[in-house]
């Protein structure tokens, strides 16, 4: 049998399945880090507000905005 003749199939075989579940992990991690990001960013805003940095109509504007 000549495996050669298929060209790219056989040789790079391996590396589609490695590029698919790479692209997966990227996309996860990618989804992770955003829901981390927001709710960081609730923390700080929840700082400012309690440390008298903002009135309660722009927590409660921000807040709901970081929520969308």
């Amino acid at each position: 049998m000549d495996y050669f003749s298929h060209g790219w199939g056989m040789g790079f075989g391996w590396l589609f399945p490695l590029l698919f579940i790479g692209i997966i992990i990227y996309i996860f991690q990618n989804k992770t880090n955003r829901k981390e990001n927001k709710s960081s960013a609730q923390e700080i805003l929840d700082k400012r507000y309690a440390n008298g940095g903002i009135n309660k109509k722009e927590y409660e504007e921000k807040s709901k905005d970081l929520r969308e």
